[in-house]
């Protein structure tokens, strides 16, 4: 069997995984990053799964639970994974990924990507909500890199819209308060930047910055999902506060946004 499909019986197997635990497609999976776990406790009816169970992988990092939770929010029906895999914690792209074109086989059109961030724009205040308009991979790294799954996407597909300005004008409709809009820088990590990759990132136009999120939407689009990408702010990036960066303090920030964030999911999800 070549790489190719091997590639995609894994993908096609966490597809199957997905089906028998929980049905039919839903209508949006929402991917929750460090510390944003508490969002899950909203979905009603919930049935929560490991994610090894679905031949999903596991994260080591704190504020990662590594759970499935399907249910309802927002009147629909809704499949949260609390946690992901990261390329810092020496994952290979196609397993950063693989939750996502897993849910994509499994027939889902609708993603939502959640990540705690640096604030780059000093504007952007701890726990601020912010939405992802566009982004800027600076990771070194493609998950459509090697031979393509031609039974996913195509070749070279257009990034132009990835963040659906659709669900973005839902998102804001549905927000007590307009929501700012930014870049989101990808680095490698797992060290926090230095003083001076901030000035750099702030430079190159980027508004926030964290280690996930891009890879999974790079993924998204090409497989035909609709994307739409929340970027909570725990910290002012290196260099904007006299304060040194831990995660400890990155997670219980996200932690205490995740309320906020939780009901504004709720609103979009209704609205989608």
């Amino acid at each position: 069997m070549s790489d190719s499909n091997l590639r995609l019986a894994r993908i096609d197997a966490a597809a199957a995984a997905l089906r028998a635990a929980f049905g039919d497609p839903v209508d949006v999976v929402i991917v929750l990053g460090s510390g944003l776990g508490d969002v899950a406790q909203r979905v009603a009816e919930a049935t929560v799964v490991e994610f090894a169970t679905l031949g999903l992988p596991t994260s080591g990092v704190i504020g990662h639970a590594g759970r499935a939770v399907y249910g309802r929010l927002g009147g629909r029906r809704v499949l949260l994974l609390q946690g992901r895999a990261h390329v810092y914690e020496g994952h290979p792209l196609d397993t950063v990924v693989l939750a996502v074109r897993a849910c994509a086989r499994w027939g889902v059109k609708g993603l939502i990507l959640c990540s705690a961030v640096g604030g780059v724009d000093p504007t952007l205040l701890p726990g601020s909500i912010t939405l992802v308009s566009d982004h800027l991979n600076l990771s070194g790294a493609n998950p459509l890199q090697g031979p393509n799954l031609d039974a996913i996407g195509i070749r070279f597909p257009d990034l132009t819209h990835l963040y659906s300005p659709r669900l973005r004008g839902i998102a804001q409709a549905a927000s007590p308060t307009p929501l700012p809009e930014g870049v989101y820088a990808c680095m490698r990590g797992p060290s926090y930047e230095t003083p001076a990759e901030i000035r750099m990132l702030a430079g190159l136009g980027a508004n926030v910055v964290g280690m996930s999120m891009v890879h999974e939407s790079i993924a998204a689009r090409h497989a035909g999902l609709e994307v739409l990408g929340f970027a909570v702010v725990s910290n002012a990036a290196a260099g904007l506060s006299a304060a040194e960066l831990t995660h400890v303090e990155v997670t219980e920030a996200s932690r205490q946004a995740a309320g906020r964030l939780g009901a504004l999911l709720a609103r979009v999800v209704e609205q989608w």
